[in-house]
């Protein structure tokens, strides 16, 4: 019986067929083939129904449903199936909650303008693609494999705008043009698509507060044209027509006498907070506001990934238009012409312009819905003692404002004031006074600053890029640095005295230096349009590429460092220890029993007992990365860290018990984006 079932010949043992419920055929039409087929499908159906409840069947390969269906009634395949349906169900949800904890849980994830430095470029000074002697976009998008090399991945070009030759391109004729001593809007263009191929986002100024007075809003304004007539701040100064003219009050320029010009075509005076060439736009009036809007639009329809905004604290000014007040109460009044002669109540900061900035974000905000195209915004205002002024660009936690304004701190240090004290004073000074939960800035040079190898001497170009790459926060490097360039010392303020151009800034613009042959690589051409410094046989890109422990080579070894490492780019900031020679400083992340110590020497060659600052402190460390890379990969005794003039050194140690939990360092320890590392699953998570 077994095996005729087994076998499943669905006959009876006497080998008789029952063709009871045959149907009637027409037995001319039938083949012999199709009855026997009709007579098996036939019997099949009688003998199951036989033995479907005396046969112990088994399930077998190639089964009808008719037959499956009758084992999947039986209790031992119900019983299994009802588990399996269940296990699949617990199994979904307990991933689906799974997933949701670890979102819940995750931080949030830094974003580009966080996770890498930026670089900035000066566009007539990088490089000349044209050999006219002047740096052009398409010079630009030459060197992007020098971005590359150096490992950053956000790069900010200053202004290009079509514009008056004043103020280095800041008196903009026309925002939504590209000055043609910079190329096209379709270099613009590819430049753009070429740094976005590479992963690099492209970051450019915008210039609110003013234009050029060949803009055509002025020319527009002074006639009174339309709603044009407002677009500027204009006012009464003189009592009959070509009489003498008599400004409406006190307030001085930045660089000095009247900031009132009368226009002999109006009649009147206009305002101006820089130079006589750039008029004040008057950002009370809601026209102009939406023109600034419409640039922004214009831009970031094009595809820039954020913008810096110049001269954010100038963007207001108070319409009662009273005197400001005398530093020197006892100066005459008449005799006042310098800047700093005044107090700028009136004339920086007032009420209304964090407004104007709110839009700006809120305007750059739909443009950042889309997953990893964030708009970043800058602003740029040196308040200088007054950092609570700087801090309010952060805005609040309801409402957004600047993702950080623009650190200028460091631009004050010189030969005689730099120290570790000091370094650490400026250090601490931005991150007790920033708000909770806000993301730090730090640059120690910029197009409008001498450069700080020359400021404070070539010893400590290297250390300051380690403290730049290893402090929590967002380094900007202004072109050169990563080389160690310095000012041009040919250069004065009585070179190319032509009037285009601030002599006084000549000398940290002077052009790129790439390699040795002529013009450092700058261009091919016979000119340059200011001269190449004399040191660029040996200070070059191509030179230091070259050279293991150059300037250049522990720039990019930093920058992949503070990508590798999580301390270095998310993890707590702790003072260890700080003196005339010394800034010490540990960076370390919850979860994770790796830490590092950052020594950094901007005095005469000292050590440091760590171990005595810090109790339980490791007896030995092993040191990571060295601006003398023979140090690389030594191990030092924590008792003594000997360091040379302008040596820094980041020491790798493990420790349970970091510095941000001991009560005697928490007045001492910063987090911006905390975060909490779980070796168990290799994950960050937010609750610890």
């Amino acid at each position: 019986m077994d095996e005729e079932v087994n076998s499943v010949e669905l006959k009876d043992k006497s080998g008789h067929e029952n063709n009871g419920f045959v149907a009637d055929h027409d037995e001319k039409e039938e083949t012999p083939s199709r009855k026997n087929s009709l007579i098996e499908e036939s019997s099949y159906a009688v003998k199951m129904n036989e033995y479907d409840q005396t046969l112990p069947l088994k399930p077998y390969a190639g089964m009808p449903k008719e037959v499956l269906l009758q084992f999947s009634n039986q209790m031992c395949y119900k019983v299994t199936r009802e588990i399996l349906f269940w296990l699949i169900i617990v199994a979904t949800l307990a991933i689906i909650a799974a997933t949701i904890s670890i979102i819940a849980l995750s931080p949030k994830c830094l974003d580009w303008w966080q996770s890498s430095p930026i670089y900035q470029v000066y566009p007539k000074s990088f490089r000349d693609s044209d050999g006219d002697g002047s740096g052009d976009l398409k010079g630009v998008q030459e060197k992007i494999g020098h971005f590359v090399y150096l490992g950053v991945k956000a790069v900010w070009v200053a202004p290009f705008f079509k514009s008056t030759l004043k103020d280095y391109r800041y008196a903009v004729d026309d925002f939504r043009q590209v000055d043609p001593s910079f190329g096209t809007m379709v270099d613009f263009e590819n430049l753009l698509s070429a740094v976005h191929d590479k992963g690099i986002k492209l970051i450019i100024d915008l210039i609110p507060n003013h234009t050029s007075n060949k803009h055509d809003w002025f020319l527009l304004s002074r006639n009174r044209t339309n709603k044009y007539a407002d677009y500027y701040i204009w006012k009464k100064c003189t009592d009959v027509e070509d009489g003498p003219v008599k400004p409406p009050n006190n307030w001085v320029g930045l660089y000095g006498n009247s900031s009132w010009e009368y226009d002999s075509v109006r009649k009147q005076c206009y305002f101006h907070q820089f130079r006589k060439e750039q008029p004040d736009l008057n950002l009370h009036n809601p026209d102009v506001q939406s023109e600034i809007l419409d640039i922004i639009t214009f831009w970031l329809e094009k595809g820039v990934d954020g913008f810096t905004i110049d001269a954010a604290k100038f963007l207001l000014e108070a319409e009662h238009l009273r005197d400001e007040p005398q530093v020197n109460k006892s100066q005459q009044a008449d005799s006042v012409t310098s800047y700093s002669e005044l107090y700028h109540d009136y004339t920086t900061t007032q009420i209304g312009m964090h407004d104007i900035l709110r839009d700006l974000r809120n305007a750059m905000n739909k443009f950042s819905r889309e997953p990893g195209r964030y708009r970043f915004m800058g602003t740029e205002s040196n308040d200088q003692d007054m950092v609570a002024k700087t801090m309010m660009y952060y805005g609040n936690s309801l409402v957004q404002e600047a993702d950080f304004p623009l650190n200028f701190y460091l631009h004050d240090l010189q030969s005689q004031n730099i120290s570790g004290k000091s370094i650490n004073n400026i250090v601490d000074l931005w991150m007790k006074s920033m708000p909770k939960g806000k993301w730090p800035h730090w640059m120690v040079g910029s197009s409008r600053n001498s450069r700080i190898a020359s400021r404070v001497g070539k010893d400590y170009i290297n250390v300051l890029n380690m403290l730049l790459l290893t402090l929590p926060g967002t380094p900007t490097t202004y072109y050169g640095e990563e080389l160690g360039m310095v000012d041009n010392p040919s250069l004065n303020e009585n070179s190319y005295p032509s009037g285009e151009y601030d002599p006084s800034e000549y000398p940290e613009k002077t052009p790129m230096q790439w390699d040795t042959s002529s013009n450092a690589g700058f261009n091919d051409g016979n000119k340059t349009w200011l001269p190449v410094n004399q040191d660029y046989n040996e200070l070059n890109v191509e030179v230091q590429k070259e050279k293991a422990d150059s300037t250049l080579n522990l720039y990019r070894d930093l920058v992949k460092l503070r990508q590798d490492e999580l301390p270095l780019h998310r993890g707590w900031l702790c003072y260890a220890y700080s003196d005339d020679n010394i800034f010490a400083y540990v960076r370390e992340i919850d979860g994770l029993n790796k830490v590092f110590m950052v020594v950094l020497n901007f005095g005469a060659t000292a050590s440091v007992n760590i171990g005595r600052e810090i109790p339980d402190f490791p007896t030995e460390a092993k040191i990571r990365l060295s601006t003398i890379s023979a140090n690389n990969g030594k191990t030092v005794s924590t008792a003594s860290i000997p360091t040379e003039r302008g040596e820094g050194i980041i020491v790798e140690y493990k420790t349970n018990n970091p510095l941000h939990n001991r009560d005697t360092f928490k007045d001492n320890c910063f987090i911006s984006e905390k975060a909490c590392y779980s070796s168990a699953f290799n994950l960050l998570y937010k609750n610890c």
